[in-house]
This record gives structure tokens, sequence and C-alpha cells, in this order.
């Protein structure tokens, strides 16, 4: 989830709503993955494979943005820390892209950042906001290929 990217960094004093949003964007995640992973053991024959849905955030600070960046960070680490963990396991931190959803529209207009607001709103005039099918072609092209090194953080820019 995007969190509130409405206020800077020195204004989230609260442990509780940090804490709350870590929970559900990391501490689900791995608590999901796990459950998973369990459910669906190593068979032999059977390749599995995790995706991470991830985002340049996971690499880059984008002002304004400190749950959401954090999150994503924390997540590749996670499933880089997985493969690690598990080589017979495929595992792929995908950024899809920017996405032509209500997670854009609303980081569009309520970023606190004015620079950024302004790239997504140029973005949006520009057409350089992806639809979510272009970025799950490019997802699948990447998955059926299966050349990228496990547990790395792939952008659909690099595809």
């Amino acid at each position: 989830s995007l969190g509130d990217v409405s206020r800077y960094t020195r204004t989230f004093t609260t442990r509780a709503e940090v804490d709350s949003y870590m929970s559900l964007n990391i501490s689900s995640c791995l608590c999901l993955t796990a459950c998973v992973l369990q459910a669906f053991p190593q068979r032999p024959g059977v390749q599995r494979t995790v995706v991470n849905v991830s985002s340049l955030c996971a690499q880059q600070p984008f002002s304004s943005w400190v749950l959401y960046c954090t999150a994503k960070a924390a997540r590749d680490m996670m499933f880089r820390v997985l493969a690690a963990e598990e080589p017979e396991l495929r595992v792929l931190s995908y950024a899809p892209g920017p996405l032509d959803t209500d997670m854009f529209s609303a980081a569009r207009a309520t970023t606190a950042d004015p620079g950024l607001r302004r790239t997504f709103s140029d973005m949006s005039a520009q057409g350089r906001v992806l639809t979510p099918e272009q970025s799950c072609s490019k997802l699948m092209e990447l998955l059926l290929e299966d050349t990228y090194q496990s547990g790395a953080h792939v952008d659909f820019y690099d595809i």
C-alpha cells in the first residue's frame, strides 16, 4: 500500500502508525510467503517461483515517501535472503513501472513533495504511465525466459 505520502519523515512520530504500516507491508508479506512455501514444498520436476511486486522506490528515495520506500526496500532484501536460503526456488523482485491505477492517482494528488507531484502530473499528461496489462506482459516474458538471477530486482524499463 502507498501509505501517507502527504507528510515528510520528520512528522512520523507515532510508533503505532508506523508499526501498522510496516506490519501490513512487511510482516504480512513475510508470513504469507512462508505459509505459501510450506503449503507448496519443493517437489521433483516442479519449479517454484515467487514474485515480489517491488518498485523503483526500493532503490531510490522519493521525498515524502518514507513509509513506502522503507517497506519496498525491506521486502526486496527479504526476497534476496529467501533466494540465498532456497537456491532451488526462483525469486524475483519485479518493479512494474508507473501504472495507471488508483494508487498512482492518489500519489499524484497527495504527494507532499511539489517536484514529485509535478513529475507525476507530467508523466500522465505525456502518456508515460503504463497500463497494468503492459507491465504484466513484460513480467510474463521475464518469467518465461527465466534468465534473471534469483533474488534480483528487475525493473520494467530494464527488460
